[in-house]
C-alpha cells in the first residue's frame, strides 16, 4: 500500500510538470502552480504546497544548469532543443529532484518514467529511463 506521503508527492510532481508546461508558454510561477494544483478541485482557494512551488521555482531558476547536464548525458549531435517539451521538463524535473531534494535517487528517476508514461508514450518513458539512470550511475560515481 502506498503511504500517503508518496500519493501527496506523487501528485504534486504531476502539477509541478504541468506547471512547468505552462510556463513555457508565458504565464508565471505561481499562476502555473496554483492553476495545476487547483485545475481538479471544487475549492480553488487553497494554499500551493511548498513541495510543488518549490520544484517549480527551483527548475525555472537552474533552467540553463539543468539544461547543461541533459546535454551532457545526450548522443553526439542531440541537443535539449531538439527533445520534446515533454521530454525536456521531465527531463528537468528528475535531475532537479534527484539532485536538490532528500528524495532517494530511484524513486525521482521511476516517478519522472510514469508521467512520461501518463503524458507521452513507451519509446519517452525508455528514453528518460535511460537518461536518468545515466545520470544517477554518473553522480554516484
Amino acid at each position: 500500500m502506498t503511504s500517503p506521503l508518496l500519493e501527496s508527492r506523487r501528485e504534486l510532481r504531476k502539477c509541478a510538470f504541468q506547471a512547468l508546461m505552462s510556463l513555457e508558454f508565458g504565464t508565471d510561477i505561481e499562476t502555473a502552480c496554483h492553476f495545476a494544483y487547483t485545475h481538479d478541485r471544487e475549492d480553488t482557494d487553497v494554499q500551493v504546497p511548498a513541495f510543488l512551488r518549490d520544484l517549480v521555482s527551483g527548475i525555472q531558476t537552474h533552467k540553463t544548469e539543468l539544461d547543461k547536464q541533459i546535454n551532457q548525458h545526450l548522443r553526439s549531435g542531440w541537443t535539449v532543443e531538439r527533445l520534446t517539451l515533454v521530454e525536456k521538463n521531465l527531463l528537468r524535473l528528475g535531475i532537479f529532484e534527484i539532485t536538490s531534494f532528500d528524495t532517494p535517487q530511484l524513486v525521482a528517476v521511476n516517478e519522472a518514467i510514469e508521467l512520461a508514461k501518463n503524458f507521452s508514450d513507451q519509446k519517452s518513458a525508455r528514453f528518460i529511463n535511460g537518461l536518468l539512470s545515466q545520470f544517477v550511475t554518473e553522480e554516484s560515481k
